[in-house]
């Protein structure tokens, strides 16, 4: 059994994807992070960067005790090895997947984050910092676009961890001031994962564990989010889940 610590962004989206492609049994405890428990001391006993996702493996492969994974792109890693799904067993193709899942984890996501926040979640508009995420998640969406021009996914002729990384990562290209219809290879791989059973029942999740996703920010969600410190991150917390 994996448990998955979980919150319905495009990080969290990507591990429930790999989950349900794969049918490995799995758990979820919401981890409400405009509300702050991701710093309570349970989640950060996992995950000690306070952010999620995280998981916790009651089986992992050494038949030791349960093994506690977080960041995004190391879960991903994780499972794959764990299942033998989707990552390519052979040396070319595992080290391209795993170079276009590294790729997301260092460029479009940190990047179409920013993108997201100072359009959407800043408490002033900023002309300069807009504009510049915009354009540089404009720049990735083209870096996707010419890889997939000769190759149905990232990694080559077979689905794998990097298209996972990447996918959650576009659903909101209209919040980033994209449009795909500007990256014709983007656009003819992001359908088709949209088309996947497995992609459709990861994001029907979002409804049952955060049905007001979508709905602007609280002032107080907004201080929780993006008002942490050092200090602050490491306040004692004493509730659980």
């Amino acid at each position: 059994m994996i448990d998955l610590y979980y919150w319905t962004t495009p990080n969290g989206h990507k591990i429930t994807m790999f989950l349900e492609e794969t049918g490995l049994p799995y758990r979820i405890t919401p981890v409400n992070i405009g509300k702050g428990e991701q710093f309570l001391p349970y989640f950060l006993a996992i995950a000690p960067n306070n952010r999620i996702p995280a998981i916790v493996d009651d089986d992992p492969a050494d038949g030791d005790a349960p093994l506690a994974v977080f960041e995004s792109g190391a879960i991903l890693l994780y499972l794959a090895e764990k299942t033998g799904r989707f990552l390519p067993s052979h040396l070319r193709g595992r080290s391209e997947a795993v170079q276009w899942t590294f790729w997301q984890m260092g460029g479009l996501g940190p990047m179409a984050g920013q993108n997201n926040h100072f359009r959407h979640a800043a408490p002033e508009q900023i002309p300069y910092a807009i504009d510049r995420y915009t354009r540089e998640t404009n720049r990735l969406f083209g870096v996707l676009n010419k890889q997939l021009a000769d190759r149905p996914y990232l990694a080559g002729e077979d689905y794998s961890i990097a298209d996972m990384a990447s996918y959650p990562w576009i659903v909101p290209w209209q919040r980033l001031g994209q449009s795909l219809a500007d990256f014709p290879n983007l656009q003819r791989w992001f359908e088709a994962i949209a088309a996947r059973p497995a992609t459709q029942r990861a994001y029907d999740l979002v409804a049952e564990v955060n049905p007001d996703a979508g709905t602007p920010l609280s002032d107080e969600a907004r201080r929780v989010l993006f008002g942490q410190t050092a200090e602050s991150a490491n306040a004692p917390q004493t509730a659980s889940p």
